[in-house]
């Protein structure tokens, strides 16, 4: 157990390096001015004792005596040098917490994008988005505010207690009892406040992800009527959210009640001693006056240490779940070009794979996808279609013993992910649009492309017509995931976004579902053309789709239940008959039987 907490404490120490960088310099100005400004600081009450006791009360400085606007000057020259180096110590605690958290953001994300699929199937968004934000304002918080307060708090109790020491080593003695009673006292707290701190910042992860679902959601809780059940889901996370900080705020309270009566009892007890010591002679009226202000002074650094140590528990909850994701394990992306691909037929050999739950989803498959060929796969949900192009596209990884896939005859775990994916382009049958321009939206595959070579994308997947009837054209602003856009409009945007790319494999997974059938075949008929010696694996539902490929395979529960061309699975009495059967009318197959002969 204790060797977790020192690699917990050595990880927290690396990332804090780690996004200091570059901000060092910064941090490094701030304290030092904040240690100027504790000097002065700590000036002013000795001012006060020589005034008191060798200006007023002696006749060792008539001239002063005659001119107090002198020591007046002085002190106000004090407090100016003080509110400078004041300014300048919160300046350069601003640009460190800002340095820092954007370190960490930039870091954060850029993780987050090279973080495999398994990943993110396991982690929900709105977690991510808070761990992202929420908990990065936490630690920067901590950052601008508490560390720099450590070093302050240091510098305090030194200078302090160093002058308190001069000037009366008893009084100084008592005051040194309490310092242990109140880190004693703020270090329970310290490890209470953490763990309550860590369930509400999980509340309330699970609170932004019951938002973010809704927000992404919106269509379906409208199409559905499930207003009051999503606001009784929200209501329910909140309460419980809402709860959390609520014991956390009452611990808070209770912590700075005994607190205040700590310090307090400190406070009275110098000032009693202090005037008696100084009834009785032992120590002047400017040295009481001046050890009750460095007491004053010393009391709140050490109260503080509740509220550093609190806010302490807090930036290393939310450490732990930034390191979370920065613990992650990236895809081996590796270096892009290593080997430029010129084959590009396809081979899969004897896959096995089943995702994290332990559940199978295909078993022994074997197929091969020669170069310039178009690819069918048929299969009813859950059969392992999406799974066999994720695969291929290295969204999820084989491990040993589970198969290998090759392409061009290397295989893909050979290939840097950067330059397969580059290759592979694929369509899913629910495309994701940006919240941009249409034309972005196209270009996002090749941000150099003209207008002309968008255009051209568009008119093969048929929805330039559909973008040029909109008032803007091609710089219509799609809504949030392009719900601005019908079904069938996205699917042919993101289709132009996959030909922009200009790949040499392509995967189109169920990516013509919302269009019609007469659309579906325009399309179809136009990248034929358009795609020449481009590989293609075309993954539908519907039999009209698939009928023109070179091969097709029909998967069955994770395995291979037939394969073979259009004309051949139709002669079997198989899945592929009995699904053409009921999707083709009579008229239909009378109508592929004059157009292609005799089935």
């Amino acid at each position: 157990m204790d060797g977790r907490i020192v690699n917990r404490k050595n990880r927290k120490l690396q990332l804090t390096a780690r996004f200091f960088t570059g901000a060092k310099k910064y941090f490094a100005a701030a304290v030092a001015a904040s240690f100027f400004t504790t000097i002065l600081n700590a000036l002013t009450p000795q001012i006060f004792r020589f005034t008191i006791d060798s200006v007023l009360g002696g006749e060792k400085y008539p001239y002063l005596s005659r001119h107090l606007w002198m020591i007046a000057l002085i002190l106000v020259g004090v407090a100016l040098l003080s509110g400078a180096a004041m300014f300048v110590s919160r300046y350069f605690t601003a640009r460190t917490g800002e340095n820092f958290a954007e370190n960490m953001r930039n870091a954060l994300f850029a993780h987050v994008q090279k973080l495999p699929m398994s990943w993110h199937d396991k982690n929900q968004t709105g977690d991510i988005i808070q761990r992202c934000t929420s908990d990065v304002e936490v630690i920067r918080n901590f950052v601008v505010t508490q560390l720099l307060e450590v070093f302050r708090t240091v510098f305090l109790i030194v200078v302090s207690f160093s002058m308190m020491v001069s000037m009366n080593v008893k009084l100084s003695l008592i005051v040194l009892l309490f310092v242990p009673v109140v880190v004693a006292y703020s270090g329970v707290f310290y490890r209470l406040i953490a763990t309550r701190f860590q369930d509400a910042d999980e509340a309330e992860g699970e609170l932004s992800t019951v938002v973010q679902e809704n927000a992404t959601g919106v269509r379906v809780v409208r199409a559905f009527g499930r207003e009051k059940f999503e606001m009784d889901r929200f209501r329910e996370k909140n309460n419980a959210f809402a709860k959390l900080w609520i014991r956390l705020g009452t611990l808070s309270g209770l912590y700075w009640g005994v607190g205040d009566l700590i310090t307090g009892l400190q406070v009275i007890t110098v000032i009693v001693l202090g005037a008696v010591e100084a009834v009785h002679g032992y120590i002047s009226v400017g040295e009481f006056i001046a050890f009750a202000s460095y007491n004053t002074t010393l009391v709140w650094p050490i109260r503080g240490l509740g509220r550093i140590l609190s806010d302490m528990s807090k930036a290393g909850v939310s450490f732990e779940r930034v390191d979370y994701i920065i613990r992650g394990e990236e895809e081996a992306y590796g270096r892009d070009n290593a080997c430029e691909q010129k084959k590009y037929d396809i081979k899969f050999s004897g896959v096995n794979f089943s995702y994290e739950d332990g559940k199978e989803v295909l078993r022994g498959i074997n197929f091969d996808i020669p170069q310039g060929s178009t690819f069918g796969i048929l299969g009813g949900t859950g059969s392992g279609k999406s799974t066999i192009v994720q695969l291929l596209d290295r969204f999820y990884e084989l491990e040993e013993g589970e198969g290998t896939i090759t392409v061009g005859g290397r295989n893909i775990k050979e290939i840097p992910l950067e330059q397969l994916r580059r290759e592979v382009a694929m369509v899913l049958q629910e495309p994701f649009l940006y919240s941009r321009t249409i034309r972005e939206n196209i270009a996002a595959a090749n941000p150099e492309a003209s207008l002309e070579e968008i255009r051209n994308a568009a008119k093969v997947a048929c929805v330039d017509d559909a973008i040029m009837s909109f008032p803007d054209g091609y710089d219509t602003l799609v809504g949030e995931r392009g719900v601005t856009l019908s079904g069938g409009q996205r699917q042919r945007v993101a289709i132009a976004r996959m030909l922009l790319q200009k790949a040499p494999i392509m995967v189109f997974d169920d990516s013509l579902s919302a269009v019609d059938s007469e659309t579906d075949s325009l399309i179809r008929k136009a990248l034929k053309s358009h795609m020449k010696d481009a590989t293609v694996i075309l993954i539908s539902h519907r039999i009209t789709t698939l009928m023109g490929a070179d091969n097709i395979m029909v998967l069955n529960r994770g395995q291979i239940e037939e394969m073979g061309t259009h004309y051949e699975l139709i002669e079997k009495d198989g899945i592929y008959r009995q699904i053409y059967e009921i999707q083709m009318s009579h008229d239909d197959r009378k109508e592929v039987k004059e157009s292609h002969g005799s089935l």
